[in-house]
Protein backbone atom coordinates (compact mmCIF):
# COMPACT_ATOMS: atom_id res chain seq x y z
CA UNK A 1 0.00 0.00 0.00
CA UNK A 2 1.83 3.24 -1.28
CA UNK A 3 2.29 5.71 1.72
CA UNK A 4 1.38 9.38 0.69
CA UNK A 5 2.16 12.71 2.99
CA UNK A 6 -0.14 15.59 2.03
CA UNK A 7 1.11 18.67 3.44
CA UNK A 8 -1.31 21.84 2.75
CA UNK A 9 -1.63 24.86 4.25
CA UNK A 10 -5.70 24.56 3.80
CA UNK A 11 -7.37 21.96 6.01
CA UNK A 12 -9.96 21.56 3.52
CA UNK A 13 -7.50 20.36 0.73
CA UNK A 14 -5.67 18.41 3.21
CA UNK A 15 -9.13 16.62 4.00
CA UNK A 16 -10.15 16.24 -0.07
CA UNK A 17 -6.89 14.26 -1.18
CA UNK A 18 -6.72 12.03 2.48
CA UNK A 19 -10.37 11.14 1.08
CA UNK A 20 -9.77 10.53 -2.30
CA UNK A 21 -6.18 8.71 -1.82
CA UNK A 22 -6.97 6.35 0.82
CA UNK A 23 -10.45 5.83 -1.44
CA UNK A 24 -7.67 4.55 -4.17
CA UNK A 25 -5.95 2.26 -1.56
CA UNK A 26 -3.12 4.72 -0.97
CA UNK A 27 -2.16 5.03 3.51
CA UNK A 28 -2.13 8.71 3.56
CA UNK A 29 -0.86 11.31 6.46
CA UNK A 30 -1.53 14.84 6.63
CA UNK A 31 0.98 16.64 9.03
CA UNK A 32 3.01 20.19 9.26
CA UNK A 33 5.96 19.53 7.16
CA UNK A 34 7.89 21.08 10.32
CA UNK A 35 6.79 17.96 12.21
CA UNK A 36 8.46 15.67 9.19
CA UNK A 37 11.36 17.20 8.01
CA UNK A 38 14.15 14.68 8.62
CA UNK A 39 15.20 11.89 6.87
CA UNK A 40 13.77 9.28 9.76
CA UNK A 41 10.41 11.07 8.73
CA UNK A 42 10.70 11.00 5.06
CA UNK A 43 11.47 8.15 4.11
CA UNK A 44 8.37 6.57 5.61
CA UNK A 45 6.75 7.99 3.02
CA UNK A 46 6.94 6.80 -0.91
CA UNK A 47 5.06 10.36 -2.24
CA UNK A 48 5.29 13.73 -0.63
CA UNK A 49 2.31 16.07 -2.02
CA UNK A 50 3.90 19.54 -1.01
CA UNK A 51 2.12 22.84 -0.83
CA UNK A 52 5.23 25.15 -1.78
CA UNK A 53 3.22 28.74 -0.78
CA UNK A 54 2.92 28.21 2.82
CA UNK A 55 3.90 31.77 4.84
CA UNK A 56 7.15 32.69 5.45
CA UNK A 57 8.84 30.12 2.85
CA UNK A 58 10.31 30.28 -0.78
CA UNK A 59 8.88 27.67 -2.62
CA UNK A 60 12.28 26.34 -4.30
CA UNK A 61 14.05 26.48 -1.10
CA UNK A 62 11.13 24.50 0.17
CA UNK A 63 11.88 21.56 -2.11
CA UNK A 64 15.39 21.58 -1.71
CA UNK A 65 15.17 21.20 2.04
CA UNK A 66 12.79 18.34 1.30
CA UNK A 67 15.20 16.81 -1.30
CA UNK A 68 18.18 17.38 0.78
CA UNK A 69 16.88 15.23 3.33
CA UNK A 70 14.69 12.22 1.25
CA UNK A 71 14.82 11.26 -2.47
CA UNK A 72 11.50 10.22 -2.14
CA UNK A 73 9.06 11.61 -5.07
CA UNK A 74 7.25 15.19 -4.84
CA UNK A 75 4.12 16.61 -6.63
CA UNK A 76 4.39 20.11 -5.72
CA UNK A 77 1.46 22.61 -5.23
CA UNK A 78 1.20 26.16 -5.99
CA UNK A 79 -1.43 29.03 -7.05
CA UNK A 80 1.65 30.00 -9.32
CA UNK A 81 0.93 28.35 -12.83
CA UNK A 82 3.05 30.45 -15.09
CA UNK A 83 6.64 28.91 -16.72
CA UNK A 84 8.93 30.22 -14.43
CA UNK A 85 7.30 28.76 -11.62
CA UNK A 86 7.30 25.35 -12.97
CA UNK A 87 10.24 25.87 -13.95
CA UNK A 88 11.87 26.57 -10.82
CA UNK A 89 10.06 23.76 -9.05
CA UNK A 90 11.23 21.32 -11.43
CA UNK A 91 14.41 22.01 -11.14
CA UNK A 92 14.67 22.43 -7.60
CA UNK A 93 14.08 18.55 -7.36
CA UNK A 94 10.25 18.42 -7.88
CA UNK A 95 9.12 15.45 -9.72
CA UNK A 96 5.56 17.19 -10.92
CA UNK A 97 3.91 20.36 -10.40
CA UNK A 98 0.16 21.11 -10.21
CA UNK A 99 -1.34 24.19 -10.15
CA UNK A 100 -4.00 25.25 -7.80
CA UNK A 101 -7.10 24.90 -7.89
CA UNK A 102 -6.36 21.67 -9.07
CA UNK A 103 -8.75 19.05 -10.79
CA UNK A 104 -8.86 15.92 -8.23
CA UNK A 105 -8.66 13.23 -11.02
CA UNK A 106 -5.49 15.32 -12.59
CA UNK A 107 -3.53 15.17 -9.28
CA UNK A 108 -4.41 11.81 -8.74
CA UNK A 109 -3.30 10.69 -12.28
CA UNK A 110 0.20 12.68 -11.36
CA UNK A 111 0.24 10.83 -8.29
CA UNK A 112 -0.06 7.75 -9.57
CA UNK A 113 2.72 8.18 -12.30
CA UNK A 114 4.93 9.45 -9.61
CA UNK A 115 4.25 6.63 -7.41
CA UNK A 116 4.82 4.13 -10.58
CA UNK A 117 8.67 5.73 -11.60
CA UNK A 118 9.71 4.95 -7.82
CA UNK A 119 8.10 1.44 -8.09
CA UNK A 120 10.13 0.94 -11.46
CA UNK A 121 13.40 2.34 -10.13
CA UNK A 122 12.99 0.22 -7.24
CA UNK A 123 12.32 -2.93 -9.10
CA UNK A 124 9.08 -3.41 -7.32
CA UNK A 125 6.05 -5.76 -8.30
CA UNK A 126 3.63 -3.15 -10.91
CA UNK A 127 1.99 -6.39 -12.18
CA UNK A 128 2.00 -9.78 -10.92
CA UNK A 129 0.79 -13.10 -12.58
CA UNK A 130 -0.23 -16.40 -10.91
CA UNK A 131 -2.07 -19.07 -13.14
CA UNK A 132 -5.21 -17.00 -14.51
CA UNK A 133 -4.61 -14.54 -12.53
CA UNK A 134 -3.24 -11.53 -13.20
CA UNK A 135 -3.25 -8.04 -10.78
CA UNK A 136 -2.59 -4.85 -11.89
CA UNK A 137 -1.05 -3.23 -9.07
CA UNK A 138 -0.91 0.48 -9.88
CA UNK A 139 -4.49 0.26 -11.57
CA UNK A 140 -6.89 -1.61 -8.80
CA UNK A 141 -7.57 -4.02 -11.08
CA UNK A 142 -7.67 -8.21 -11.06
CA UNK A 143 -8.42 -10.50 -13.51
CA UNK A 144 -8.91 -14.22 -13.51
CA UNK A 145 -9.19 -16.11 -16.73
CA UNK A 146 -8.87 -12.84 -18.68
CA UNK A 147 -12.19 -11.33 -17.35
CA UNK A 148 -11.93 -8.95 -14.86
CA UNK A 149 -13.09 -9.46 -11.62
CA UNK A 150 -14.48 -6.60 -9.05
CA UNK A 151 -13.36 -7.36 -5.30
CA UNK A 152 -13.95 -5.28 -2.57
CA UNK A 153 -11.77 -3.24 -0.81
CA UNK A 154 -10.59 -5.71 2.04
CA UNK A 155 -10.84 -8.39 -0.44
CA UNK A 156 -8.63 -6.36 -2.49
CA UNK A 157 -6.09 -5.14 0.12
CA UNK A 158 -5.45 -8.58 1.41
CA UNK A 159 -5.02 -9.96 -2.26
CA UNK A 160 -2.29 -6.67 -2.61
CA UNK A 161 -0.33 -7.71 0.38
CA UNK A 162 -0.11 -11.31 -0.81
CA UNK A 163 0.50 -10.02 -4.27
CA UNK A 164 3.69 -7.53 -2.99
CA UNK A 165 5.35 -10.57 -1.73
CA UNK A 166 4.56 -12.76 -4.48
CA UNK A 167 6.15 -16.36 -3.41
CA UNK A 168 6.93 -15.22 -0.15
CA UNK A 169 4.59 -16.11 2.76
CA UNK A 170 3.01 -13.06 4.59
CA UNK A 171 2.52 -14.03 8.61
CA UNK A 172 -1.18 -13.78 9.74
CA UNK A 173 -0.85 -10.98 11.61
CA UNK A 174 1.39 -9.21 9.14
CA UNK A 175 -1.34 -8.92 6.59
CA UNK A 176 -4.25 -8.49 9.38
CA UNK A 177 -2.34 -5.36 10.43
CA UNK A 178 -1.84 -3.86 7.06
CA UNK A 179 -5.43 -4.24 6.27
CA UNK A 180 -7.31 -3.68 9.41
CA UNK A 181 -4.48 -1.99 11.30
CA UNK A 182 -2.92 -3.20 15.10
CA UNK A 183 -6.15 -3.89 16.77
CA UNK A 184 -6.83 -6.56 14.32
CA UNK A 185 -3.63 -8.87 15.18
CA UNK A 186 -4.87 -12.27 16.39
CA UNK A 187 -8.13 -11.72 14.69
CA UNK A 188 -7.71 -14.66 12.25
CA UNK A 189 -11.36 -15.04 11.27
CA UNK A 190 -11.68 -11.94 9.69
CA UNK A 191 -8.60 -13.08 7.17
CA UNK A 192 -10.46 -16.61 6.87
CA UNK A 193 -13.34 -14.89 5.88
CA UNK A 194 -11.41 -13.05 3.06
CA UNK A 195 -9.16 -15.76 1.73
CA UNK A 196 -11.92 -18.34 1.48
CA UNK A 197 -13.94 -14.92 -0.82
CA UNK A 198 -10.96 -14.46 -2.67
CA UNK A 199 -10.40 -18.11 -3.77
CA UNK A 200 -13.94 -18.36 -4.61
CA UNK A 201 -13.41 -15.60 -7.17
CA UNK A 202 -9.59 -16.45 -8.63
CA UNK A 203 -9.00 -20.16 -7.90
CA UNK A 204 -10.09 -22.45 -11.03
CA UNK A 205 -11.00 -24.63 -8.21
CA UNK A 206 -11.39 -22.82 -5.12
CA UNK A 207 -11.60 -26.49 -2.93
CA UNK A 208 -8.10 -26.95 -4.34
CA UNK A 209 -6.18 -23.69 -4.80
CA UNK A 210 -2.93 -23.87 -6.37
CA UNK A 211 -1.94 -20.09 -6.17
CA UNK A 212 -3.61 -18.74 -2.98
CA UNK A 213 -2.11 -20.90 -0.49
CA UNK A 214 -2.02 -21.65 3.38
CA UNK A 215 1.43 -21.82 5.19
CA UNK A 216 0.07 -23.99 7.96
CA UNK A 217 -0.03 -22.11 11.81
CA UNK A 218 2.35 -18.91 9.91
CA UNK A 219 0.35 -17.09 6.74
CA UNK A 220 -0.65 -17.32 3.16
CA UNK A 221 1.35 -17.08 0.08
CA UNK A 222 0.75 -15.56 -3.04
CA UNK A 223 2.15 -18.73 -5.55
CA UNK A 224 2.70 -17.86 -9.10
CA UNK A 225 4.03 -20.85 -9.95
CA UNK A 226 2.32 -24.00 -10.44
CA UNK A 227 2.63 -25.50 -6.55
CA UNK A 228 4.20 -28.78 -8.10
CA UNK A 229 7.09 -27.02 -9.20
CA UNK A 230 7.65 -25.01 -6.05
CA UNK A 231 10.42 -26.67 -4.20
CA UNK A 232 9.27 -24.84 -1.01
CA UNK A 233 5.66 -26.16 -0.93
CA UNK A 234 5.54 -29.19 0.37
CA UNK A 235 3.72 -27.15 3.54
CA UNK A 236 1.21 -25.81 1.38
CA UNK A 237 -2.15 -26.42 1.98
CA UNK A 238 -5.82 -25.21 1.89
CA UNK A 239 -7.64 -24.03 4.86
Amino acid sequence: MPRILVVDKDPAIRLLLRRRLTKAGSAVEDIELTECMNSACLRQFDLLILDIDPPGEHGAELIRRVRDQAQVPIVALSVRGDEDATIVALRSGADDFVRKPFGIEELLARAENALRRRARQQGQYVRVSAGTIEIDLWHRRVYAGGSEIHLPAKEHAVLRVLAENADRVVAHDDILTAVWGDSSRGRLSYLRIMIRALRRKLEPEPARPRHILTETRIGYRLQTRSPVDHPNNLRSVAS
